[in-house]
């Protein structure tokens, strides 16, 4: 634990959120929450935090868009926040809030398609969203290899390699790809990956 508090003291905000996030210290989250200082930063530890503690005074009060300043980063995060919250409610105010999310990770691509956290969350919107709403999980495949690609172009961009191949995983193996995502998961277990990681890949998320 004390290496891990050294190792984010040298760390940009970003980079100190994925580091809180992998390792599953919702607490620390918390605290860059209550100290970001930009619209940048909040939104992403709002993303990070949620998944976390699924507490909905998490994702409360978001805004429904962003200002024509916004950057694809933000809108692709605001996006994500949003499917947290079509997850989290009734069937009304899931097609709302999805339709919501859509709008604005659409605007998120127009900005920059190769935004490592535009690819992140579409992969993840291609998984999750229902299949009347366009799921289409082999999709996802392409994007999540994407974003893999794209990680070395984006240092500052918070993403590992490890979370981007994770998801490469979970759409392997829900595409019936079974061989393919075995090799994959014993290549990131060899990678002895961060406890959130670890536990991904012994029980991932229904999709």
């Amino acid at each position: 634990m004390i290496a891990i508090l050294l190792l984010t003291v040298s760390l940009t905000f970003t980079d100190s959120t994925q580091v809180h996030y992998a390792q599953q210290d919702a607490d620390a989250l918390k605290t860059m929450l209550d100290s970001a200082e930009t619209r940048t930063e909040e939104l992403m530890a709002r993303y990070r935090l949620y998944p976390l503690t699924e507490d909905e005074a998490v994702i409360d009060g978001i805004p429904k868009e962003l200002g024509p300043d916004a950057s694809a980063r933000e809108l692709a995060l605001l996006s994500g926040l949003w499917a947290y919250r079509a997850g989290e409610t009734n069937i009304f105010n899931a097609v709302r809030y999805g339709r919501r999310s859509m709008n604005r990770l659409e605007e998120a691509e127009a900005l920059d398609p190769d935004e490592p956290y535009v690819l992140l969350v579409k992969g993840q919107s291609l998984m999750f969203r229902p299949d009347i709403a366009g799921k289409d999980v082999p999709a996802a495949i392409d994007i999540f290899r994407s974003l893999s690609e794209v990680l070395h172009e984006h240092p500052e961009a918070g993403i590992s390699d490890v979370e981007a191949r994770s998801w490469l995983w979970l759409a392997l193996k829900e595409s019936g790809r079974t061989a393919e995502a075995e090799k994959l998961r014993d290549d990131l277990l060899a990678t002895d990956p961060a406890p959130l990681y670890r536990q991904f890949l012994a029980d991932p998320p229904s999709v």
